[in-house]
């Protein structure tokens, strides 16, 4: 969320970064619902001042016995009483109308963010290592883990749909292998705190990391209104019709059954809605988490995009990479970030680059981002592994998540970054198609061996 000051001190400024983003300017139609807002407010203030005047001046005119002069205020004071409400909803009228207008616009790029339409303009800033050379024709995930036996897309159509997977035996288990060492990796050697968080959240965590409203259409949600109903009918039931019914309406409303409920697209969306609503010390900072989650898409965006395998998936799972901190900390805390998400295709050796994504190719709520995309030798092609992003306090002010600087009484907001460290089943997908061998079988890779119980070759039989 952009903050409505900063764009009328500076809105040239402003329109050059939309600019940048492929935006017609905006600033010049913000403004002007921003200055029928403002003046909406002052004549509610206004208002309400003359409103607590006149109710004084009425007792003084009683006082003196100046029935005119109080009948007249007394009427006065009912017309403000009156008017009031209508300018206090107008004020907030415009203040919703620019709430929303200011949620639909994306979040200005950094100056060292290359420019670019799409994908195409992102620049590569590293490589590691180098693609690895085998004696036959390497094969896609999809072949060896239908090979196997172990990868079965057939029944998870019938359980589910399309862009789902059932895995079984040692692919299952090397999935939660890798989930398991990039936790340990992350929490003991990276200092980030576990958390298992929910998988469902309100509509106010998916608004303060910028879900929504902008991307509704790409979010899996539970309606629980119809269970919601049905369990004040049985509570009725239970405690005898018109029995208690504030107790029941209290025990609902207090519960998890309030309606819509979001499955989380990310885990990125729980752990940075941990400091919503909170004003931290500055040495609280930096907060540093990480979730490893089942994650939810409904892909809408992504017809006829990797339909084939487990690339693009309704559901998969992701160890998610999350920081709060300090506006002067935050450009430093995005390259630690990226290490600490690089370091686990390192310990695997696999080969990668690292990506500056364009200001056309960059998430919604980014200032900067990084991809890391992984050397997939069954498609002989780079395909994207992790995300890891700067989104300044873009977050932290639809979140309201602020900190006190040491040694200041006012409050400043928060930077949030976010990163996969990294999506499990891709680097389950670079894993098979890397460490693939001739008979279709894969080798474990060294570093996930103590999580496999001894399982060093995944074989039909395994």
């Amino acid at each position: 969320m952009h903050d409505i000051r900063s764009i009328r001190d500076n809105p040239q400024a402003f329109d050059a970064g939309l600019k940048r983003r492929g935006l017609e300017p905006l600033s010049a139609s913000l403004l002007v619902i921003d200055e029928k807002r403002r003046a909406a407010i002052v004549a509610a203030e206004q208002a309400l001042a003359r409103r607590n005047a006149a109710s004084k001046e009425i007792g003084e005119a009683k006082k003196n016995k100046d029935n005119a002069r109080a009948d007249a205020l007394m009427a006065e004071v009912g017309e403000l009483k009156t008017k009031l409400p209508e300018l206090e909803a107008a004020a907030k009228q415009l203040e919703d109308e620019l709430k929303k207008e200011l949620a639909g616009i994306p979040n200005l790029p950094l100056d060292e963010v290359p420019d670019g339409i799409d994908e195409h303009g992102n620049v590569q800033h590293h490589v590691f290592g180098a693609p690895r050379s085998y004696v036959f024709k390497p094969k896609e995930h999809v072949e060896l883990g239908e090979g196997l036996g172990f990868m079965d897309f057939e029944a998870a159509a019938k359980l589910s749909g399309a862009r789902f997977v059932v895995l079984k035996k040692g692919i299952a288990r090397l999935e939660r292998a890798i989930g398991q060492f990039m936790l340990d990796l992350h929490t003991n050697e990276h200092g980030y705190t576990e958390v298992n968080p929910p998988l469902l959240v309100r509509d106010d965590a998916m608004f303060g990391t910028a879900q929504l409203p902008k991307f509704i259409d790409d979010q899996f949600y539970a309606n629980t209104t119809e269970l919601e109903t049905s369990l004040k009918s049985d509570f009725a039931k239970q405690l005898g019709e018109g029995k208690d019914i504030e107790n029941i309406n209290k025990i609902i409303e207090t519960g998890v059954l309030l309606g819509r409920r979001w499955l989380i697209p990310t885990a990125e969306v729980p752990l940075t809605n941990l400091v919503r609503e909170s004003i931290l010390s500055e040495e609280e900072l930096p907060k540093r988490f990480t979730a490893y989650t089942a994650c939810f898409r409904a892909e809408a965006g992504a017809a006829g995009r990797d339909t084939r395998g487990m690339i693009r998936q309704h559901q998969f799972s992701k160890v998610e990479l999350v920081s709060i901190t300090t506006p002067e900390n935050s450009g430093e805390e995005h390259e630690r970030m990226l290490a600490c998400a690089e370091e686990v295709l390192k310990r695997l050796d696999l080969h990668y680059r690292v990506m500056t994504l364009s200001t056309g190719d960059m998430g919604f709520a980014s200032r900067k981002t990084y991809d890391i995309e992984v050397w997939l030798p069954g498609q002989n092609a780079f395909r994207e592994i992790s995300s890891c992003s700067v989104c300044g306090d873009f977050q932290a002010r639809r979140m309201n998540a602020r900190y006190r600087p040491r040694g200041e009484k006012s409050t400043r907001f928060v930077h949030t970054l976010n990163g996969s460290g990294l999506a499990v089943g891709r680097t389950l997908i670079a894993v098979m198609e890397n460490y693939q061998q001739e008979d279709g079988t894969i080798a474990v890779p060294d570093v996930l061996k103590p999580y496999m119980g001894g399982l060093e070759v995944i074989a039909p039989h395994g």
